[in-house]
C-alpha cells in the first residue's frame, strides 16, 4: 500500500476555527458599559438567581481544574452585622446596603478534592508536599474564579461592587473559622443606582500595557 500526503481541503466559511462571538451589546454588558457600583436600588436578589450565578461561574477554567474558590453570599442583617466590623470606613455603606455581599475566598486545602475534579491523572500529592505551591495556586485560581463570578453576574443582569478594603483576619474569623479557607476579596451584588456611579476613569492604551515579542 502506498501512503500519500492528503491534499489540503479549503475550509468553508462555516468551518472557521473562530468561535461565534458576542455581539456589541453583549460585549458592552460585560465590559464597556459595566461599572463598579457605589449605591443600590431596593430590588432583592433571589436564591435562585444566586444559584444560577454559581452555575455559570463554575465553568471558568482553573489550572488542573483545581476550583479553589469558596463563596459566602452574605444577605441577612445578622450576617451583615458580622461583616461590618471588618470593613474599611469607605466601604461600610456600599456593602451594608447591597442586597448581597459575596465573600470570595480560596481553600488552601483545595487539593483534597483533586481526585474528584482531576481524576484522569493524580496531581494532589505535589500540592500536599509543597505548601508554597499550594498557596500560590489557591490564590491565583481563586482570584480567577472571583473574576468569573463578576462576569457571570453581569451576564445575568446584576451589577457588581468589588472591594478589597477590609480586614481579612476578621472576615476569616467571622465566616471561615475552623476551615482552611481564607478571604480574598468582597463583591457587592445587586442592581446599582446609576446616579451614584463615578465618572468613567481612563484605562491604559495598548502600547502602555502590552507588547509583541
Amino acid at each position: 500500500m502506498t501512503l500519500t500526503t492528503p491534499i489540503p481541503v479549503p475550509m468553508e466559511p462555516s468551518e472557521s476555527p473562530r468561535r461565534p462571538t458576542l455581539d456589541a451589546l453583549g460585549q458592552a454588558l460585560l465590559f464597556q458599559d459595566a461599572r463598579s457600583q457605589n449605591a443600590w436600588r431596593d430590588i432583592p436578589v433571589t436564591d435562585a438567581l444566586i444559584k444560577e450565578l454559581y452555575e455559570l461561574t463554575k465553568w471558568g477554567p482553573t489550572s488542573t481544574n483545581c476550583c479553589p474558590a469558596r463563596f459566602v453570599f452574605v444577605r441577612s442583617a445578622r450576617a451583615k452585622a458580622r461583616l461590618e466590623p471588618a470593613l474599611a470606613p469607605g466601604n461600610v455603606k456600599k456593602a451594608m446596603t447591597a442586597p448581597v455581599i459575596a465573600v470570595i475566598g480560596y481553600d488552601l486545602a483545595f487539593f483534597e478534592k483533586l481526585p474528584q475534579l482531576f481524576p484522569h491523572r493524580p496531581v494532589d500529592s505535589a500540592f500536599r508536599a509543597d505548601t508554597q505551591l499550594a498557596t500560590s495556586t489557591a490564590i491565583r485560581n481563586g482570584t480567577l474564579q472571583g473574576g468569573y463570578l463578576m462576569l457571570a453576574a453581569r451576564a445575568l443582569g446584576l451589577d457588581c461592587a468589588p472591594m478589597s478594603g477590609f480586614n481579612a483576619a476578621l472576615v476569616d474569623q467571622a465566616f471561615f473559622s475552623g476551615t482552611t479557607v481564607k478571604s480574598n476579596f468582597l463583591c457587592g451584588l445587586g442592581y446599582g443606582d446609576p446616579a451614584a456611579v463615578f465618572e468613567r476613569l481612563p484605562r491604559l492604551v495598548f502600547d502602555e500595557a502590552c507588547q509583541f515579542c
